[in-house]
Formats: structure tokens, C-alpha cells, sequence
């Protein structure tokens, strides 16, 4: 309990700190999930368009996730260095796996009955995919936007190991020094950020359900 009240006892004296690390991390962790969300669409619409290229796409993007972030992070720095840059470029690729699984499971569980009947209708491949596949799928994209965005804001905590800002300082600094109120302090921002994050997503996901019902 000594902890625990010293966690938030040091939240409140030093407030512009944790407000900094937090403005860092908000930054790091949106800054990946935005590119994830575009790459992740991109390459999930491909592979769910071409057969051909599926089941690669799906195994080379479930190899890098079996990765450990650890690992990851120390492969790149000699190509990007130490700091954000390095930090947003593995979180990216750890998002990418839901948004493109989602996103291709989404496409191809669209009743191939609707595609015949919007295909007889005189639709292109390309209307049929902005029209009937999209739309069908979008709960689906929606669901793995909401777990990739979890995942990427309690992952980014790791990227203070290789310079990277976010509140994995405070963790670290905790951690080096022992000073356990401070590990405390930044592990519970980390979650509760994840876990607002979390309920706004999930707030959009029941109206994306509730509008295609």
C-alpha cells in the first residue's frame, strides 16, 4: 500500500513531468497507429482482393510479430538510431498484424452472394469493393483498430529502453534506480491510457454495429 500511495502522491508533486511523458507517448503511440491504420487497409484490401497473395502477406506479417519488441528495437537501431523515430517504426510494424488480418477477415467474410448481386447489377470490382465489401467489413477493421491501439500504447512503454520518450520513462528511471513508486507511477498511466483509449474505440465500434444492423 506504501507504493501504491507513493505512486500517486509522486504523480501529483511532479504533475508537469508525468503531463510531458504523456503528451510523448500520446505522440509516439498515435503517430504509429496512424501509419498502421493506412499501411494495415492498403495492404489488407490487396490481400484480400488478390488470393495469390494472401496467404505470403499473412505469413511474413505473423512472422514479424512472433519478433520480441526487445529485438526489434535493437535491429533497427543501426538503420534508424535510438530515440522516436526507431520507436514508431517497430510499433507500426507490431500493429500491422490485426489491422491487416482484420481487415482481410472483415473482406472475405462478405457473403459471396452479395458480391454476385452487386456484380449482376452492373458494378465494377472497384464499386463493389467501396460499396459492398468496405462497408460489410468495417465492424470488423474497426475491432482490430481498437486491439491494435491497446497494444500499441502498452508497447511503446518498451521503446524508453532505446532512447524513445513516452511514459516508459518513468518506468525505466523507476527501474534503474529502484525507486518503485515511480515504476508504479508510469505503469499505471500507461494502462490507463490504454484503457480510455480503449472505451473511446469501443464506443465507435458499438455505433459501427449498430448502424450496419
Amino acid at each position: 500500500m506504501n507504493v501504491i500511495s507513493g505512486a500517486f502522491q509522486l504523480m501529483q508533486s511532479r504533475q508537469d513531468f508525468f503531463l510531458g511523458l504523456l503528451g510523448e507517448h500520446l505522440r509516439i503511440s498515435f503517430t504509429a497507429i496512424c501509419i498502421a491504420i493506412v499501411l494495415g487497409l492498403i495492404i489488407g484490401i490487396l490481400v484480400g482482393e488478390f488470393s495469390l497473395i494472401s496467404k505470403p502477406t499473412i505469413a511474413v506479417v505473423n512472422l514479424l510479430y512472433t519478433i520480441p519488441s526487445l529485438s526489434l528495437l535493437g535491429f533497427l537501431i543501426p538503420f534508424s538510431g535510438i530515440g522516436d523515430t526507431t520507436a514508431i517504426i517497430a510499433l507500426t510494424i507490431y500493429a500491422l498484424l490485426p489491422m491487416v488480418r482484420n481487415t482481410y477477415t472483415g473482406m472475405t467474410t462478405v457473403s459471396p452472394l452479395l458480391l454476385d448481386a452487386a456484380t449482376a447489377m452492373g458494378s465494377t470490382r472497384m464499386q463493389v469493393l467501396l460499396r459492398v465489401r468496405l462497408p460489410l467489413a468495417l465492424p470488423m477493421i474497426v475491432a482490430g483498430i481498437r486491439s491494435m491501439t491497446v497494444m500499441t500504447i502498452a508497447l511503446s512503454g518498451v521503446s524508453s529502453f532505446i532512447g524513445a520518450g513516452g511514459l516508459g520513462v518513468a518506468v525505466y528511471r523507476g527501474i534503474t534506480t529502484n525507486n518503485k513508486s515511480m515504476t508504479l507511477a508510469g505503469s499505471i498511466l500507461i494502462a490507463l491510457l490504454a484503457v480510455v483509449a480503449d472505451f473511446f474505440i469501443g464506443m465507435v465500434e458499438r455505433v459501427v454495429k449498430k448502424h450496419r444492423s
